[in-house]
């Protein structure tokens, strides 16, 4: 019976595909059946998403019979990971809904618009919700395609439509890694019911994973990071901020989310598959210490925010690589909340910096500033972090992500001595690193604990996953020193230069934009 109650949750992407339907009837100027009818789909779905989440807890993981036959239709999983996403999706859906409703507000193509946002969603719940591989990859490829007419949603716009089209080059070849990699599942497996997969691979002994198993996890590793904008095909994130705001939010919100998603829902399956995770670990590491130096040299606080995202999806398929899915999923939702706030509010972002910005002000540290900051960081993470047990044997991939956040904190503290040491602005600053600490713990024991049923252990690493942590670690290191110490040369030939590379991402973009014609100069107008 509980099972059975599952499928109410394909009510969702329902209601929200009718209320794209009312677009098409009302596509211009203020569409009041449009209006009314994506709001209250996305209610309905909001709330259908909170029984759902409700059903999980009452019952445990779910999965609804297929409506279909042959192993091809809909059905629907709930567990851990599916309703954090069903319900992030959904609280969110309806934040831009709302936001869109007064931003396209004159817009005469407001209705067309609320029906490609309405659409995008129902892909999205599709995805987050499948049962089986045949929903997964119809709602994988649905997603790109309803989120392509989006970003060319002002067709006038040159780099909209550059952005637009080597998105679409990317996306296609992740649908048929992702094509591939379910094929190879359903063949190995002899199903397609995603948790039937997921529990005989939980039967598998070491070294005893079939070829193909093996060959589909990389395949989906490869499709991840390809839908989450990893170098060295990231270009295209920074560069679709011609898109309304409402698609950016959503963007880098939600769907960008994807690539981690998939790795995560099949977890079970790439932990049969070290090279798998050796590789998300190493293209993730790297991207995200690349996105975030290459954030730090934009002047546009959209741009800024795209590299940032750029930078965490790094971050976020890095811990996937370590094995720490557990810890990969609040990251995700930590950081779709942080993002969508952000772009929605950037605007607003814009004049505060303008006020607050005085660059006389500016001292630059030393290094007794930046071994000081260094000292507090290990102190606020041995404070917060001995009652929750991190030097008790936790496995390696934690305190290896431990050690990225005492970098990260002697970031934090490092910049609240540029200026004047004022005792009040670097205590005000060492307990927010205190804070942001204890928020890590509470969201990584709450996170094992709600998802123990649902995603296996973190993994002990061979020696080759030992080598990655260790370089990925130095990594970081070299690179908070760099971050601190940077602006001490920031009068110097040498770091004007180089400034000026990092801000076009040394160049790794300019092939693609051949590619795709984006050094092309667009057609005059005849007069």
């Amino acid at each position: 019976m509980s099972s059975s109650l599952a499928v109410i949750a394909l009510l969702a992407p329902a209601v929200l595909s009718v209320a794209a339907l009312s677009s098409v009837a009302q596509s211009g100027l203020r569409p009041r059946l449009v209006l009314f009818a994506s709001r209250l789909a996305m209610i309905i779905a909001l709330a259908v998403a909170i029984l759902s989440a409700l059903l999980t807890v009452l019952h445990g993981p779910l999965t609804s019979a297929l409506l279909g036959f042959g192993g091809i239709g809909f059905s629907v999983r709930l567990d851990a990971v599916s309703v954090s996403m069903f319900l992030l999706v959904a609280f969110l859906g309806l934040i831009v809904i709302q936001y869109s409703r007064n931003y396209l507000d004159g817009d005469h193509r407001q209705g067309a618009f609320l029906g490609g946002l309405c659409l995008t969603l129902a892909a999205v719940f599709l995805l987050v919700l499948a049962g089986n591989l045949f929903q997964l990859v119809a709602g994988w490829i649905a997603t790109s395609l309803t989120l392509h007419r989006l970003l060319v949603f002002y067709r006038e716009r040159h780099a909209a439509i550059i952005a637009s089209r080597k998105k679409f080059i990317t996306a296609r070849i992740g649908d048929a890694c992702l094509i591939g990699a379910c094929v190879l599942l359903a063949s190995a497996f002899d199903s397609t019911d995603i948790a039937s997969i997921l529990a005989q691979a939980n039967t598998f002994a070491a070294g005893t994973t079939p070829p193909a198993v093996q060959s589909a996890a990389l395949l989906i590793a490869i499709a991840a990071l390809l839908k989450s904008a990893q170098f060295p095909t990231h270009g295209w994130l920074p560069e679709v901020m011609e898109t309304p705001t409402p698609v950016s939010a959503l963007l880098h919100a939600g769907i960008i989310n994807a690539g981690g998603f998939l790795v995560i829902r099949f977890a079970d399956v790439m932990l049969l598959s070290a090279p798998s995770l050796h590789l998300l670990a190493i293209v993730g590491g790297f991207t995200a210490l690349f996105g975030g130096v290459v954030m730090l040299t934009q002047n546009s606080v959209k741009v800024s925010l795209a590299w940032s995202t750029i930078a965490q999806m790094g971050f976020m398929m890095l811990q996937c690589g370590f094995g720490a899915f557990s810890i990969a999923l609040p990251h995700i939702i930590a950081h779709s909340l942080y993002k969508a706030h952000a772009f929605l509010s950037s605007g607003s972002v814009v004049e505060i910096s303008r006020s607050a910005w005085k660059p006389d002000e500016q001292i630059r540290p030393h290094l007794g500033r930046m071994f000081t900051s260094l000292a507090l960081a290990l102190a606020v993470y041995a404070l917060i972090g001995g009652p929750f047990g991190v030097f008790a044997g936790e496995p390696a991939a934690v305190v290896a992500l431990g050690a990225i956040l005492i970098m990260g904190l002697s970031l934090l503290i490092a910049a609240s001595m540029q200026g004047r040491l004022e005792r009040e602005v670097i205590t005000r600053t060492v307990l927010a690193a205190t804070a942001a600490s204890c928020a890590y713990f509470v969201l990584q024991k709450g996170a094992a604990a709600l998802t123990a049923s649902t995603l296996p252990a973190i993994p002990a690493p061979d020696l080759a996953g030992f080598t990655i942590m260790g370089l990925v670690v130095t990594s970081f290191a070299l690179v908070t020193i760099l971050q601190i110490l940077a602006p001490t040369r920031a009068e110097g030939a040498v770091w004007c230069a180089a400034r000026v590379h990092l801000a076009n991402g040394f160049y790794v973009n300019a092939c693609f934009n051949r590619m795709v014609g984006a050094l092309k100069r667009p057609a005059l107008a005849k007069p």
